[in-house]
């Protein structure tokens, strides 16, 4: 475990509010040269603290106005591998997040789609015909307030 110092939780604080800011813009907020900030962004990664960048898309704008949480309850574990209905569920390019899941569900997708009819043609075309699926509880998201994650 790589040891993290105040400055590096800094350093991960501001890349996860904004990852596309330069080392050179990271550090004169840190009182870092840009050589140190990059050092330190380096070692974050090699750490695998710093896990990649992800672009963050507004999807309303791209005209996905709905976003619904799944909980799925496969029908028979014993039947259909867990292998295959992530490879399955993943395919679907409206899927956004498959988790797998203790509690209730066996899983937890996050879905997009235009409106609620094209998330009815998603939900009965493509995930309740996915191998495996027993029961589905569909949750509309209404607001959703972003957070920086654990360091706060």
């Amino acid at each position: 475990m790589t040891a993290l110092d105040e400055i590096d939780f800094g350093l991960l604080r501001a890349l996860a509010e904004d990852a596309s800011r330069s080392a050179g813009a990271l550090g004169r907020k840190l009182g870092l040269s840009q050589p140190a900030t990059w050092r330190r962004i380096k070692r974050l990664q090699e750490a695998g603290i710093i896990a990649g960048r992800r672009l963050d898309l507004d999807t309303e704008k791209l005209g996905f106005g709905v976003t619904v949480f799944l909980g799925v309850k496969l029908a028979t574990k014993g039947r259909v591998s867990l292998e295959d209905f992530e490879r399955a569920v993943s395919a679907i390019p409206e899927v956004q997040t498959v988790e797998h899941v203790l509690g209730m569900y066996d899983y937890r997708l996050r879905v997009t789609a235009r409106d609620i009819s094209d998330f009815e043609r998603v939900l009965r075309r493509r995930v309740m015909t996915l191998p495996g699926v027993g029961s589905v509880d569909a949750n509309v998201l209404l607001s959703e307030e972003r957070r920086p994650g654990p360091l706060g």
